[in-house]
């Protein structure tokens, strides 16, 4: 988990960035898990991490870091909830000027106990926004499991201007094989190369063992301009353990690695599409559930204070004074769920704030918010939780437009636990294909885990057998969070 300082790159008022830089982090003897937080590595003391962080660098500006190691025993996103294994502090300065740009620091925190070491590597980022999209498969690996073949997957490294490689992506594993056809991936071209067509690759094959001690089969070097030529003969390549190298006079190779398909294209912006001319349409939806407590007493998640905003309202204009910028005509369609509606009473969740079924749409994010405080003066707070009929709301408009010149975000304010989980993940895998993202923010101290679920940046969401084509859900585990994040859009993706 790396943490900012006082002085926060890239966020709120100051100074122009002098430049941007990717920020890499592996640790010696703890393992794992927040600017961010790095992926989870099993089993291992000395993790290098993939996860990169973006961050600018302003040369002017102490630019305060803290990094927290855990050791991850659950899905919980909580933090108290699993073993902190130390800390370190330090500045951006300080990790751009040491030697390589590559600094070292002990961890501590932890009184009495050597807690290793975290290794910390910065690069200035190139201005290359292509995207290229690879696969590959092997033949004739060598055989590493004894009741089986192997289950090889490959780890890619570029090389640094000292010589050092650093970690930039992993393939999935086949499982039992000795000639596996890997799935195609997309990676941009800078964390490949940071575009430097020349700078050395590096591959490596393993096989994987479930225990985290993956053995090493071989590995072979290449560049981006030779992987660019596509599938030729010059894009086979030999795997080769140089330790049997060494031992075995007659060894050839651990067999052999072949480019299938290789194709590039440019990575479009968000202000790519602002200027193309796309417009954003963003829709509301509220949680009601009885959860959020009594909306006449302080307690409750719903209060109306005559002196302060509730987390609602502040979510609702933390990121609703983003979006309406980008709005031409500043009509907002806001919904709510998991009430009992007038005039029978019933439970709906996807019922109009402004009370219109033919057209939800509130003027203006102040709007929004006078339909949400009336709202609750003639709903009854309920329940379930369910998401899915806000999702398939929003879904079903994105649909009638897929030209681009049009894209949808819907934000979901909510207290707790999902009740309709697998109807969510079916709503947001069909979402996927459409121009559209959606926004989940949390409030109150309800358990939030479900989120990252749904947040599928380490693992892609699946229903029913199907995968989402895009990660399009960007979670928040509470206001605090979301409003130390910048917004996420998914558009280039689609």
């Amino acid at each position: 988990m790396a943490g900012l300082g006082a002085s926060e790159p890239g966020t709120g008022p100051g100074p122009v960035p002098a430049t941007r830089v990717e920020l890499t982090v592996s640790s010696h003897y703890p393992h794992c898990p927040q600017f961010g937080r790095t992926e989870v590595i099993d089993n291992s003391l000395n993790p290098d991490f993939l996860h990169k962080f973006v961050l600018d660098y302003c040369f002017e500006e102490r630019q305060n870091l803290r990094f927290d190691l855990y050791d991850v025993d659950s899905k919980s996103p909580d933090l108290s909830k699993h073993d902190f294994l130390g800390q370190a502090f330090c500045t951006l300065g300080e990790i751009v000027g040491s030697a390589g740009s590559r600094l070292e620091k002990p961890l501590t925190g932890i009184p009495g106990k050597k807690c290793g070491t975290i290794i910390l590597l910065a690069e200035e980022l190139g201005n290359c926004r292509d995207v290229a999209t690879l696969q590959f498969c092997a033949n004739k690996l060598d055989k590493k499991d004894f009741f089986g073949k192997s289950d090889p997957f490959m780890v890619f490294y570029r090389s640094n201007e000292d010589g050092t490689f650093t970690i930039c992506h992993k393939t999935e594993v086949v499982r039992n094989t000795l000639n596996p056809i890997w799935a195609a991936f997309a990676i941009p071209v800078r964390a490949l190369c940071n575009g430097d067509h020349d700078r050395a690759i590096k591959v490596e094959v393993y096989d994987w063992d479930r225990d985290g001690s993956h053995d090493f089969i071989g590995e072979f070097t290449t560049s981006y301009r030779e992987l660019a030529r596509g599938q030729s003969h010059f894009n086979v390549y030999e795997v080769v353990n140089p330790r049997k190298k060494m031992k075995k006079k007659k060894y050839q190779n651990s067999g052999t690695v072949t480019l299938l398909s290789f194709a590039v294209e440019a990575e479009h912006t968000f202000l790519d599409y602002i200027r193309g001319g796309t417009q954003l349409n963003f829709t509301v939806a509220i949680d009601f559930t009885a959860s959020n407590g009594n909306p006449s007493q302080p307690t409750s998640l719903h209060y109306l204070s005559p002196f302060q905003l509730n987390a609602y309202s502040l979510a609702l204009r933390a990121v609703g004074d983003i979006i309406q910028d980008y709005d031409s005509d500043k009509m907002f369609p806001a919904l709510g769920f998991g009430a009992k509606v007038p005039p029978d009473g019933h439970v709906s969740h996807e019922f109009p704030l402004n009370g219109d079924a033919s057209n939800p749409a509130c003027h203006g994010i102040a709007g929004v918010l006078e339909a949400y405080q009336r709202s609750l003066r003639h709903v009854q707070l309920y329940g379930p939780t369910n998401f899915a009929p806000v999702v398939n709301h929003v879904a079903r408009s994105a649909a009638t437009v897929l030209d681009g010149s049009q894209y949808f975000v819907l934000l979901i304010i909510t207290d707790g636990v999902i009740s309709d989980m697998a109807q969510t993940k079916e709503a947001i895998v069909n979402a996927a294909k459409l121009p559209m993202s959606i926004i989940i923010v949390g409030v109150g101290q309800a358990e939030f885990d479900a989120m990252v679920e749904l947040d599928g940046d380490d693992i892609r969401i699946s229903s029913r057998g199907k995968v989402a084509e895009r990660d399009i859900v960007q979670g928040a585990l509470g206001l605090g969070t979301y409003l130390g994040m910048r917004v996420h859009w998914d558009m280039g993706a689609y």
